[in-house]
This record gives structure tokens, sequence and C-alpha cells, in this order.
């Protein structure tokens, strides 16, 4: 990010749509990327995630669908560039999805549509059956619906096919988190 270019991350940002301001990039989104995503320690080598057919990977998630920078497995990243690029894109992730709210949400609400929009992109998130609830007002429900289907099944919880405990577990404490604004 240069100079010239005014980072919102952390800021209150007004959303006319919306008639509501939020917090671009709280720190309580920025903790809960660092948990679920590096594990507390920036991941400052690009690898190949394996998770996700082996897209380059680097810092708290970056990759090549949240970041213009180029990122080649093996290349090494400084802390400075991580945070440079990390706000840069929750910057850009969460102006995307702002759009898919009909009703402004409480914070701790697109905090945690934010982490689900970062491990999934925006259009997953926005095409999920949590933003379905949270557009009709229904907080509790769309937060419950991250992690758990209307039948009750667990949801985004797979990868290549397969059912990943970390995915169960990083849904199941979106969920939790998305709770704690809701009255």
């Amino acid at each position: 990010m240069t100079a010239a270019v005014q980072s919102r991350v952390g800021k209150k940002v007004w959303i006319p749509a919306l008639g509501i301001s939020l917090i671009f990039g709280s720190a309580a989104l920025h903790g809960h990327l660092e948990l679920w995503e590096s594990g507390k320690t920036r991941v400052l080598t690009v690898y190949a995630d394996k998770l996700a057919n082996g897209i380059p990977t680097v810092c708290n998630g970056l990759t090549r669908h949240v970041t213009a920078k180029p990122i080649v497995v093996g290349q090494v990243w400084t802390n400075a560039e991580c945070q440079a690029e990390e706000d840069a894109a929750l910057e850009r992730v969460q102006s995307k999805l702002s759009t898919c709210f009909k009703k402004g949400p409480p914070q701790s609400v697109f905090d945690m549509a934010t982490s689900h929009a970062w491990n999934l992109g925006v259009g997953s998130t926005c095409g999920s059956q949590a933003m379905q609830m949270w557009n009709r007002g229904e907080w509790r429900i769309g937060c419950a619906r991250m992690s758990v289907s209307a039948a009750g099944k667990l949801v985004w919880v797979y990868a290549n096919g397969k059912f990943v405990r970390g995915l169960a577990n990083r849904r199941a404490d979106e969920t939790q988190k998305c709770l704690k604004d809701i009255p």
C-alpha cells in the first residue's frame, strides 16, 4: 500500500446503503484471523496450502484471491509487507462484503462474516444461508448457519471433499464470536 492510499482498516466507516458505521479490520477480527490463519505467528515464507489445492499462501491467509501482489512459493515476506497487504486486502474484502448485507449487521456479525469470506471467498459468504438469515434480521440463526445447516449438518468444513476438523473448529468459533454483539 502506498502512502497516497489511506487505509480504512481499524476505522469506523460509514456505509450509506446500510445507514450505519462499522469498523473495518477491527482488532477482534485481526486477532481471530491470526489465530485461524497462522496460529498466532504470521507465516512469512509463502507455502502451497494443501487445503486450498496448493494455492500459494502467506502471512495470515493472503492468497491471489485477496491481494494483487504476486505470491510465489518459497518467497519470504516481512512483517511490514504482510501488515500492508493484509490491511489492503481486508478493506477490499469488507467493502465487497458490505454490499451483500441488506440490514446493518452488529459488528461481531460483520467481523465473522469477514472471516468466513476471507477463508471461503466473498461470493460464498454472500450466497450462504447465513447471509439469507442476516438479511432477514435473524442474526442468531445467521450466525448458527455459518457452521450448521437448517437440516443440522455441518457446513463449510470440507476441503478437497474431505472433512477437516480444523475447519469445523473454525466454523464453531466464528459462530460463537458472531453472537457477541447480539442482544
